[in-house]
C-alpha cells in the first residue's frame, strides 16, 4: 500500500523490521537500508536502471535478503514544491513497485538537495571524483532514508507521551 504522509506509513510499519530507501534517477537507483531498530540508514549500492522488471527484481532480491518492513521513495519535486516530470515518474514506479509487493508499505520523502547534502559529504571526507560518482546516489538514498528515520523517532516520541 502507497501512503502519502509519513505519519500514516508509520503506523503501517511492522515491528522490528528494516526500511529500505531509493533514490530513483534516470539511470541509476540510490539504495540505503536501516537496522531493525530503525536507528540508523546506511548506503547499500547503487542499481544500474534497466527495465523496471529488472530493477524490481534485484530491488526484490535485496528486500528479501533483509528484514525488510517499508520502502522509502525520494520524491524529487522542483523548488518551488511543485510536482514534475520526475515526481510523476517516481509516482508510477511506485505503483508498479507495489503491485509486486503489495505486502510492503511504501511512502514518499522530499528529496530536495539529497543530492547536494551527499556530495558536500564526499568533498568533506575528501572522497576522489571517480569515487563520489560511484557512491553518490547511494549516499544520497541514505540521506533521504535517515530524514524518515528522524521524523519517525519524533512521532514515536510524541505518540509515547
Amino acid at each position: 500500500m502507497i501512503f502519502e504522509t509519513i505519519d500514516d506509513f508509520s503506523d503501517a510499519l511492522p515491528d522490528m523490521r528494516a526500511l529500505i530507501g531509493l533514490d530513483l534517477g534516470e539511470k541509476t537507483i540510490g539504495v540505503a537500508v536501516t537496522d531493525s531498530f530503525l536507528s540508523v540508514a546506511t548506503p547499500l549500492e547503487t542499481v544500474k536502471r534497466r527495465k523496471f522488471g529488472l530493477d524490481a527484481a534485484r530491488l526484490g532480491e535485496i528486500i528479501s535478503g533483509r528484514l525488510i518492513g517499508g520502502l522509502i521513495l525520494g520524491l524529487p519535486f522542483n523548488m518551488d514544491g511543485s510536482e514534475g516530470p520526475r515526481c510523476q515518474s517516481t509516482r508510477a514506479f511506485a505503483r508498479n513497485f507495489d503491485r509486486l509487493h503489495p505486502e510492503l508499505p511504501i511512502g514518499y520523502w522530499d528529496e530536495r538537495l539529497s543530492t547536494v547534502a551527499a556530495e558536500r559529504a564526499l568533498l568533506e571526507a575528501d572522497t576522489s571524483r571517480k569515487r563520489r560518482a560511484e557512491v553518490i546516489d547511494h549516499v544520497a538514498a541514505s540521506y533521504i532514508l535517515q530524514g524518515v528515520l528522524d521524523r519517525l523517532h519524533v512521532l514515536r516520541r510524541t505518540q509515547g507521551n
